[in-house]
C-alpha cells in the first residue's frame, strides 16, 4: 500500500453537500449537550462532582461559530450553480431578468439572484383526443374519457373524430418563462380552437381526403397565434393521427363509401374506354383532312401545271401555227395509236359509206394492223 494513501477503514467521510453539512453540524450540537450533561451527573459516591465556574460565554461562542460556518458553507454553495448541455440558465436579480447562461459552471449573487432552468432542446408535446399509456417502438394509446376533445363539427353538418399531435420546443426561454402564465394550456387552448375553425369550414368527404392540407393549415395558423402571444415557442409540426367519423355512425359511412368507390370506378372504366375510343376518331379524322388536304393540293398544282403548259402551247402555237398543230397531232397519235387495236387510214376518194370491217379477228393479243384503202 503507498505510504500516502489510507486504508478505507481509516477514512473520515466528508460531507457531500450543505444537507450533509448541516446535518453533522446537528450531530456535534447534540454531543456537545450530551458532554455537559454528563460532567454535571454526580459519581457512584454520592458526592457531587467538584464545581467549575460556568462559562457560558464560550459554549455560547461555540454555537455561533458553528451555525456561522455552516450558512457560510451554504452561501458558497448556492453561489455556484451547473447548466447541462441543452439547457439554458436565466438568472433574476431581485426579482427582474438579469443574464442567460449558457451550459457549464456559472456564479451567482447569493440571496439576491435566482436561478430558473429551461429545457431548449427537447421537443415538447401535446396529445388531443387520446393519451399515451407507454411509449416506445409498440406504444398503446388510451382513448377512453378524451373523445370531448376530438369531437368537432364539419361545414356541411356532419360530425367527425380527429385525433392530433401538437409538438413545439423553446425558442425565448425568457418569453417561456415570463410571458405566459401556462404554456402548455396555452398552446392546448389555441390548438383546439384552430382545428375546430378549420375543420368547420371544410365538408366532411374533404377532411378525410385533405389530411395533410389539413394539418399544413393549422400549423401556419397556430404559429401566427402563438407569435402574437409571444410565449417564447416554436412549432415543429401538426400530426394528425386518426380521423373517423363516430362510432354510432360508421356502418352507414362505410356504405356511402363502398358506394363512392363503385362510383369512382365506374367514372374510371368509362374514362378508360374514352381514353381509347376518343384519340382513334380523332386520329382518324386528322388522316382524312390530311388526305383530302394532300388531294387538294395535287389537284391544284396538276391544274397550274396543265395551265402552265397550255400557255406555253399557245405561245408557240401564236409564232408557229402550221409547225405547232403538225406537232401537236403527232404528239396525239403517238399517245393514241398504241392503245388501238386497228387503224384504218380512210381515202378522200373513197365511194363506200361504209367500208369493211372484219369483225372476226381476235382483239387484244396482236397489235394493231394499219390498212390503207
Amino acid at each position: 500500500m503507498p505510504m500516502n494513501e489510507q486504508p478505507p477503514w481509516g477514512k473520515k467521510k466528508s460531507p457531500s453537500g450543505p444537507e450533509d453539512l448541516l446535518a453533522v453540524l446537528i450531530q456535534k450540537i447534540r454531543d456537545f449537550f450530551a458532554e455537559k450533561g454528563q460532567k454535571s451527573t454526580p459519581d457512584r459516591s454520592g458526592s457531587p462532582p467538584p464545581e467549575t465556574p460556568p462559562n457560558l460565554l464560550s459554549g455560547a461562542g461555540k454555537i455561533i461559530a458553528i451555525v456561522a460556518v455552516a450558512l457560510l458553507l451554504q452561501t458558497a454553495f448556492s453561489s455556484f450553480y451547473t447548466i447541462k448541455p441543452g439547457e439554458v440558465g436565466i438568472v433574476l436579480r431581485l426579482g427582474k431578468y438579469n443574464r442567460t447562461s449558457q451550459s457549464g459552471l456559472h456564479f451567482k449573487v447569493p440571496f439576491l439572484e435566482e436561478l430558473s432552468k429551461v429545457d431548449v432542446e427537447s421537443v415538447r408535446k401535446e396529445e388531443f383526443g387520446f393519451r399515451t399509456r407507454t411509449p416506445g417502438v409498440n406504444s398503446s394509446f388510451d382513448r377512453k374519457g378524451f373523445g370531448m376533445e376530438a369531437l368537432m363539427l364539419t361545414g356541411n353538418k356532419d360530425v367527425i373524430e380527429v385525433a392530433w399531435i401538437v409538438q413545439y420546443k423553446v425558442s425565448d426561454p425568457v418569453k417561456f418563462l415570463f410571458q405566459v402564465r401556462d404554456v402548455a394550456q396555452m398552446v392546448r387552448d389555441a390548438s383546439e380552437t384552430v382545428i375546430k375553425r378549420i375543420v368547420g369550414n371544410m365538408d366532411f368527404d374533404y377532411v378525410l381526403s385533405n389530411r395533410e392540407l389539413l394539418a399544413a393549415n393549422s400549423k401556419r395558423e397556430l404559429q401566427s397565434q402563438i407569435d402574437r402571444l409571444q410565449c417564447g415557442i416554436t412549432l415543429v409540426t401538426i400530426q394528425l393521427l386518426d380521423i373517423n367519423p363516430p362510432e354510432q355512425v360508421k356502418p352507414a359511412f362505410n356504405e356511402v363509401n363502398e358506394a363512392d368507390q363503385d362510383m369512382k370506378r365506374l367514372i374510371n372504366e368509362a374514362e378508360e374506354t374514352y381514353n381509347k375510343v376518343i384519340p382513334k376518331a380523332g386520329g382518324s379524322a386528322k388522316q382524312i383532312i390530311e388526305e383530302a388536304r394532300g388531294y387538294a393540293a395535287e389537284r391544284i398544282n396538276r391544274a397550274n401545271g396543265e395551265t402552265n403548259r397550255f400557255k406555253a402551247i399557245v405561245k408557240e402555237y401564236q409564232g408557229a401555227e402550221e409547225v405547232t398543230r403538225q406537232r401537236m397531232y403527232l404528239e396525239a397519235m403517238q399517245e393514241i395509236i398504241p392503245r388501238v387495236e386497228h387503224v384504218y387510214i380512210m381515202d378522200k376518194n373513197q365511194q363506200n359509206i361504209f367500208p369493211l370491217l372484219d369483225l372476226t379477228r381476235k382483239t387484244g393479243k396482236e397489235p394493231p394492223v394499219i390498212e390503207t384503202k
